[in-house]
């Protein structure tokens, strides 16, 4: 019977710790403020945008909410952005994605200060990140650190497998996992013989976007198994890339989806929000 790393009890740990810092530095006349971007009413984005919102006032920063319609052109969006990059007010922005498709998301990220990019996804950051500069890092990858580490599993000397290769989860979990000395493999779409390389893994990350892809013929007995993936069941219900019920017999350690990794990313938001006043 596997353990269940319990996100949302990790996540509110450090939102507890950041609570208290946060009230330290206001102490010290440093105040913290988050500018939330969305374009458009996707709805999932607004859920997202919405617990946003709730983190920041639970921890004691401001937030800054800019609702545009999705007919905001790009060149009205980089003003924005450009307009907060320039505000003593403002220390961290997030522009929710996905953007409508006729706005370069890449232009957008780009177009963010890499000294208020709070979601780890500016060029700059990404780079700090694989050469071991400090910088603000991605959000979810970061949250699985903490998730690990704070459940007592030991990173270093570990076999490694991320199963996606994704920007925003895959490489910068795979530059984290280095990080922390575990040797690591990235498997994607075109991995050929994946069941041999994901049942090789220690710690299986995964993050390929497909629903209940990852049954117990893919794990090693004993692993501990990370599931960043979000879908709905026949059932409409919440699950993830990994057959929890299949998987979780053979695994020693599992995340639950929902209540594993998800928390950990806002939280982790919040943790880069911080950073930007301890600096």
């Amino acid at each position: 019977m596997a353990v269940l790393i319990d996100g949302k009890k990790i996540s509110k740990e450090i939102k507890e710790e950041l609570k208290e810092e946060v009230k330290c530095l206001k102490e010290e006349g440093k105040n913290i403020c988050l500018a939330v971007v969305q374009v458009g009413e996707d709805p999932a984005s607004t859920v997202y945008v919405n617990n946003k919102k709730k983190a920041c006032a639970y921890i004691g920063i401001e937030s800054q909410s800019y609702e545009l319609l999705a007919s905001t052109t790009e060149e009205e969006l980089v003003d924005l952005v450009k307009r907060l990059n320039d505000s003593p007010e403002v220390n961290g922005i997030l522009v929710q994605l996905p953007l409508p498709k006729h706005i370069n998301e890449d232009r957008i990220i780009q177009a963010i200060s890499p000294e208020k990019d709070v979601d780890g996804f500016h060029p700059e950051s990404v780079g700090r990140l694989w050469i071991g500069e400090k910088g603000f890092l991605s959000c979810t990858p970061a949250g699985i650190i903490q998730l690990l580490k704070r459940s007592g599993i030991s990173i270093e000397g570990k076999e490694c497998v991320i199963v996606g290769r994704s920007n925003i989860v895959g490489k910068p979990m795979a530059a984290l996992l280095l990080r922390e000395n575990g040797t690591v493999t990235v498997a994607h779409s075109r991995t050929k013989e994946l069941q041999k390389i994901t049942k090789r893994a220690d710690i299986l990350i995964v993050a390929i976007g497909k629903r209940q892809f990852i049954t117990s013929e893919y794990i090693k007995e004993g692993a501990v198994v990370i599931d960043v993936g979000m879908h709905r069941d026949a059932q409409n219900r919440l699950c993830g890339d990994v057959d929890f019920a299949d998987v979780e017999p053979k695994a020693s350690a599992i995340t639950p989806v929902p209540g594993g990794v998800g928390p950990m990313t806002i939280a982790m938001l919040m943790n880069n929000c911080v950073e930007t006043a301890r600096r």
